[in-house]
């Protein structure tokens, strides 16, 4: 190193040996701030990659698990239907294998017009409350917490209005 600085000497001359190593010296920052930056972009692009095939697996993982649960469901809901159209108990790999034997296996006094079948045996039937309906629809009558403050004071509590 001192070697070149003295040969850099000898060639350039004292006068203009500092301004050429300060502008030596800007160049060789900027090129090393470039080559970082290059090295970030690397290992984020590297990353992303990871992240991404990390995302796929899982999304695979999940869809795979989704379609396994899907089938059983199908499965055990046919299961289910069959037995409630043919009037026979259910299996014991839905019942968990606590069935009893009763004889006959039909339901009770079960007649295809006995009891109206619903549409979808999962959709509940019940009214919403009141109560559910005011606390998440959307306002229509909107109204500031000061007005609403004065609007529902007694009029006991609320200040003489004076006339001037």
């Amino acid at each position: 190193m001192a070697l070149i600085g003295v040969v850099a000497l000898v060639v350039l001359g004292p006068e203009r040996l500092p301004r050429v190593a300060r502008t030596a010296g800007a160049l060789f920052g900027r090129a090393q701030r470039y080559i970082n930056d290059v090295k970030a972009e690397v290992t984020r692009e590297i990353e992303l990659d990871e992240l991404r095939r990390m995302k796929t697996e899982f999304e695979t993982a999940a869809s795979n698990v989704e379609t396994a649960v899907q089938e059983n469901l199908r499965k055990h809901e046919a299961e289910l239907n069959d037995a409630w159209n043919s009037g026979t108990s259910v299996s014991p790999s839905i019942a968990g294998g606590a069935l009893e034997d009763a004889g006959n296996a039909s339901w009770p006094n079960s007649t295809p017009a006995a009891a109206p079948k619903r549409k979808n045996w999962r959709v509940k039937q019940t009214a919403m409350p009141t109560w559910y309906k005011r606390a998440t629809t959307r306002r229509t009558r909107v109204q500031s917490g000061a007005a609403r403050v004065a609007r529902h004071t007694p009029a006991s509590m609320r200040r003489p209005t004076r006339f001037f």
